[in-house]
């Protein structure tokens, strides 16, 4: 699997002000930028050639997503992770999700199907790859993406989107590499499912799936936190 996925980074054509978006965006849901991780307005602009105005804008626009905070005096920070919220934004995911078959859903595509193919066979992949708790956010972040692609209702998109991007670094910032390897497992059955649903045409009941395995994550996330001894906040 390549260092970056090609369905994560944003596409040539994207506009400059949603590429630079999409660009910090995956960064942070990555860890590449850690929590706690100032972000300069003055470097960011540079890198990507632009004035502080429009990277201004683009740290708003994460700020007003939870994933950027602005400090008096210290500057734009990635936000930190808060495990209690955490859990309750699974738990509102999951009331959601099954909405995404029922709420205007777009016809299935060969090409999509393939496309979540290639996720069922980079699952395979993740052992050997020198980051894999790196490269399993990717592909969890590919899917989600994928699954979007079924969303007819833009305003059920904009929010099952701003809630997984605010839990998405759960797995990279929680998970040892072994825990990766059966996670990776339950994450293939789970796209494989997905896929055998869709081609069955069969699309509300992939936002039941959906729920049952975001409630089976909620589930796991307790039991790594209580291993972890970080398990005494959660509600």
């Amino acid at each position: 699997m390549n260092a970056e996925h090609e369905s994560v980074m944003p596409s040539v054509g994207t506009n400059r002000f949603e590429f630079i978006y999409l660009t910090l965006r995956n960064r942070i849901c990555l860890l590449d930028y850690e929590p706690g991780a100032r972000l300069s307005e003055e470097t960011l602009a540079r890198e990507f050639s632009v004035s502080r105005t429009p990277m201004r804008r683009v740290l708003g626009r994460l700020e007003a997503e939870g994933l950027v905070e602005v400090r008096h005096g210290v500057g734009n920070l990635v936000t930190d992770i808060e495990l209690s919220y955490l859990c309750d934004v699974f738990r509102l995911r999951m009331e959601i999700v099954p909405q995404i078959g029922l709420l205007s859903p777009l016809p299935v595509t060969t090409g999509l199907l393939d496309r979540i193919v290639k996720v069922e066979s980079d699952c395979l992949l993740l052992a050997a790859n020198p980051q894999p708790k790196r490269a399993f956010a990717q592909l969890n972040i590919v899917f989600f993406e994928l699954l979007m692609e079924l969303v007819g209702n833009p305003s059920l998109r904009e929010i099952l989107s701003l809630l997984f991007y605010r839990s998405s670094r759960m797995w990279p910032y929680l998970m040892t590499d072994d825990v990766v390897q059966a996670e990776a497992g339950i994450f293939q059955r789970e796209v494989s499912e997905t896929r055998q649903l869709l081609q069955g045409g069969a699309i509300a009941a992939v936002g039941q799936l959906r729920r049952t395995h975001i409630s089976m994550a909620l589930q796991r996330l307790r039991q790594l936190l209580e291993q972890q001894g970080r398990g005494q906040n959660l509600s």
